[in-house]
């Protein structure tokens, strides 16, 4: 009988064992459930890597409707390594599996990959997106693909993107610039005296490099961006978003229509802080008709040194932008510099008169790259640090729009000529590189 018992004690117990493990294991597997299980059994072909590695900007992911842009070392993120920023289409996201090249083999297995979607997408069918990926242990990995369910046993076709910022620990003082302007997208001018004139007066204010993400530009900017790239301090990225897509040339697509906002604009944004991540101290986030304008210091490190002193928790620096229109300049009948009337677009420095500002003020970003996750345009999405409105007594954006399209009454228009502080070193640059690019025709004639 006592033997009985024992027996039927051990049965309660194993059946409860038995029902714990049923409920932990199966029915509750915990967070990684919408995650898809790794792939092991590649049919690879070669085993070597990578076979064939995009050279381009935009790539497009086999078996759907996204594009890749670029893949990035980025350990900020727990759990994460890679960074591949990337346009999905919304309404299209699938899971994927990240495949590593490691040491020139391909890696035994894949990892599952995490697909973040920025917030600001305005509308639009497209939208920038982070895919983060894991390295396996014991992999060096120096390129990285993607596959979806549908191509997951195919490996030998894959198309490769290399790793960048490979180093992550690198310290301040050692990189390479202080400034890097970033302007996002260049499609279809030809606004050459406006660029030469602006380029310039970034060099002037300790600006180091210029990333321009190129579409498209006439024939002018382009002998110009082409003498810049030569000199190093222009650094032209191609961006054919084009070939892809039909992108909007507006910022909200229930008033301009498209794919994407802005001809890509937050890929590339985001995209060129990644670029500059172990390079540049700081990222300046605006656009070519837009000057950072220090007004009580004559270069922005000064500024952003004894701002950075104060708040040394800052990593995101918003700038108040100001608007200066187009407005009839008095000049004598000769005009300023003659020989500039032959190069297209504006002079910058006729726009001496701005609008007061109506308290309705829109900011642009200097950024330190290494605290920023995801950024828009004018706020950062995701960021590691505090943020700081700089006074605009203090600094503010000369913006100088082709054109407005409101008029403003004369007693909110105020004269200020900043830029006319810079003009004895100005001047004579911007006509230097003008005839180095072979844009002042009256002097190519003699």
């Amino acid at each position: 009988m006592e033997k009985w018992k024992n027996l039927r004690r051990k049965f309660f117990f194993l059946s409860i064992g038995i029902f714990i493990f049923v409920v932990v294991v199966v029915i509750f597997p915990g967070p990684d459930e919408a995650i898809p299980n790794p792939i092991r059994n590649l049919r690879r072909g070669p085993n070597s890597c990578p076979l064939e590695t995009s050279d381009k900007t935009i790539t497009p992911l086999k078996n759907t409707k996204h594009l890749l842009v670029s893949a990035y070392m980025d350990q900020r993120v727990n759990g994460f390594d890679i960074r591949i920023i990337s346009i999905f289409r919304r309404d299209s996201i699938q899971p994927l599996q990240c495949l590593f090249c490691c040491a020139g083999q391909v890696s035994n297995t894949t990892t599952p990959a995490k697909i973040h979607e920025h917030s600001d997408n305005f509308g639009f069918p497209f939208a920038t997106t982070d895919v983060m990926c894991q390295i396996p242990q014991t992999c060096r990995a120096t390129h990285v693909s993607l596959l979806s369910q549908l191509d997951s046993v195919e490996v030998s076709s894959q198309i490769w993107l290399p790793i960048r910022n490979q180093k992550t620990k690198g310290k301040e003082e050692e990189l390479q610039y202080d400034f890097t302007v970033c302007i996002s997208n260049l499609f279809e001018f030809n606004n050459a005296l406006q660029y030469a004139q602006t380029l310039e007066m970034y060099r002037l204010l300790g600006v180091g490099r210029v990333v321009i993400y190129n579409t498209s530009c006439g024939p002018d900017l382009d002998r110009l961006l082409q003498s810049y790239s030569k000199e190093g301090f222009v650094e032209m990225v191609s961006w054919p978003i084009t070939q892809y897509m039909n992108p909007s040339r507006g910022w909200l697509f229930s008033m301009y229509g498209g794919d994407i906002h802005y001809f890509g604009q937050l890929a590339t944004l985001n995209e060129c802080i990644y670029r500059s991540m172990d390079r540049s101290r700081y990222v300046l986030l605006h656009d070519i008709d837009e000057i950072i304008m220090p007004y009580q210091h004559n270069s922005l490190k000064p500024l952003m040194d004894i701002l950075q002193q104060q708040h040394p928790k800052v990593g995101v620096f918003f700038i108040e932008k100001h608007i200066y229109p187009k407005k009839p300049f008095e000049e004598s009948k000769s005009g300023l510099l003659p020989k500039w009337r032959g190069v297209p677009s504006f002079n910058i420095l006729e726009r001496i008169y701005k609008w007061v500002p109506d308290g309705k003020a829109e900011y642009k970003l200097i950024v330190q790259p290494r605290m920023v996750e995801q950024t828009s345009v004018h706020l950062v999405l995701e960021k590691f640090g505090e943020e700081f409105k700089i006074p605009p007594e203090l600094c503010h954006i000369i913006h100088a729009p082709l054109s407005t399209h409101t008029v403003q009454p004369l007693e909110k228009i105020q004269l200020d000529t900043r830029l006319w502080d810079f003009n004895d070193k100005l001047i004579p640059n911007v006509k230097n590189v003008l005839r180095r690019a072979g844009l002042l025709r009256s002097e190519s004639k003699t």
